[in-house]
C-alpha cells in the first residue's frame, strides 16, 4: 500500500501490513473510518467517507439513526451478504454438474449445446449453429467443458478470482459481470472464428473476472503484480496452445475491464444507473456482433 510522503516508517512497518480483524491471514492497509480496525476488501463497506467495517455499519455507530437504516454495502454499492461466495459456489456447482451430464450422455449432448457458427454435425444429422437460429449456444457453451483438465483449471480460477470479487461487488453486480463477460467472449468467437469451429468453456467469463479484478486492485492501490503475472500466464497459454478459442478470452477480458471500471469508479449519485447501463452497452455489442455474423453466414 502507498504511504503518505514524509510519514515515518520503521523497518518493521516497511516489511508488513496489519491484518484484517476478521481474517487474520490477510494483510491490508485499509482501516474502518469509525473504529479504525484494519479491514480487507471482503469486509470493507463503502461509506460516505472512506470505508467502514460490517459491525460499525450494522450497529449504526455514530450515524445518528437506527441501525436498520444503515444497510451494509460493498465497495461497488451492492448489499453485503452473509455468504459472500454463494454465487461463485453455485457457478462452480453448475459447471461441474453439466460436465457430469456431458460424461454421461456423451458427444451428442455437447454437440447440441456447444458454440458453433454454422456447420453440418454428423452426430446430429443436421446443419446446426447460431446462424441457424440457435442463439442459446452463446449461453450454454459457457457452462460446458472439453476435458477434466479443462474444467479443473477453469473452476480453480473461478474459485480463486470469483470469490473475492463477488464479495467486493455484491451478488447482483457479480452475476451481471460474469454473464456479460461470458457473452462478450462467445459473441467475439462467433464473429471471428471459422463457422465450423466448435467452442466451449467458462474461460470467457473467467477472463472477464480477471479484468475486473485488475481494475479493482488498481482502485484500492493494491500490488497488481500477482494478478498481472497470472493474467500474462493465461494469455501465453491462450496464444501458445492449440485448440484454445483465444477470441473468447479476449472478448471476455475486454468486457470485464469495461464493466469492472464502471463498477468501481461510478460516482455514488448515479452508481447503479452507470453500472448496469455499461452492462447493457456490452450486451448491445454482443447482439450487434451476433447479427453481423449471422448476416455473413446466411
Amino acid at each position: 500500500m502507498d504511504q503518505a510522503p514524509g510519514s515515518p516508517q520503521g523497518p518493521q512497518e516497511a516489511q508488513s501490513l496489519p491484518t484484517c480483524y476478521r481474517h487474520p491471514d490477510r494483510e491490508t492497509g485499509i482501516r474502518c473510518t469509525r473504529c479504525e480496525r484494519p479491514i480487507c476488501p471482503e469486509c470493507m463497506v463503502d461509506a460516505s467517507v472512506g470505508f467502514q467495517c460490517p459491525e460499525c455499519v450494522r450497529s449504526g455507530s455514530g450515524t445518528g439513526h437506527a441501525p436498520a437504516a444503515s444497510q451494509p454495502r460493498t465497495l461497488a454499492g451492492g448489499t453485503v451478504a452473509a455468504d459472500p461466495r454463494l454465487v461463485t459456489k453455485i457457478l462452480v456447482g453448475l459447471n461441474l454438474a453439466l460436465f457430469l451430464v456431458q460424461l454421461s450422455v456423451g458427444d451428442r449432448f455437447t454437440e447440441r449445446f456447444e458454440l458453433l457458427g454454422l456447420a453440418y454435425v454428423p452426430g446430429l444429422g443436421s446443419v446446426e449453429g447460431v446462424a441457424d437460429g440457435q442463439w442459446y449456444r452463446l449461453v450454454t457453451s459457457m457452462f460446458l467443458h472439453g476435458s477434466v483438465i479443462h474444467i479443473a483449471f477453469n473452476m480453480l480460477s473461478l474459485w480463486w478470482i470469483g470469490g473475492p470479487l463477488e464479495a467486493a461487488l455484491g451478488r447482483a453486480r457479480y452475476i451481471a459481470l460474469y454473464a456479460a463477460s461470458g457473452l462478450a467472449g462467445s459473441a467475439l468467437t462467433y464473429l471471428i472464428a471459422e463457422p465450423n469451429q466448435p467452442s466451449l468453456g467458462a474461460s470467457g467469463a473467467i477472463f472477464g473476472l480477471f479484468g475486473a479484478t485488475a481494475v479493482l486492485m488498481r482502485r484500492l492501490n493494491y500490488d497488481m503484480r500477482p494478478v498481472i503475472a497470472l493474467l500474462v500466464i493465461n494469455l501465453i497459454f491462450t496464444f501458445g496452445w492449440s485448440n484454445i478459442a483465444w477470441e473468447a478470452h479476449i472478448g471476455g477480458l475486454v468486457g470485464g475491464v469495461v464493466i469492472g471500471y464502471a463498477m468501481v469508479h461510478a460516482p455514488r449519485g448515479r452508481r447503479t444507473l452507470i453500472q448496469y447501463g455499461v452492462c447493457a452497452l456490452v450486451l448491445i455489442a454482443v447482439v450487434v456482433m451476433t447479427f453481423v455474423r449471422t448476416g455473413q453466414l446466411t
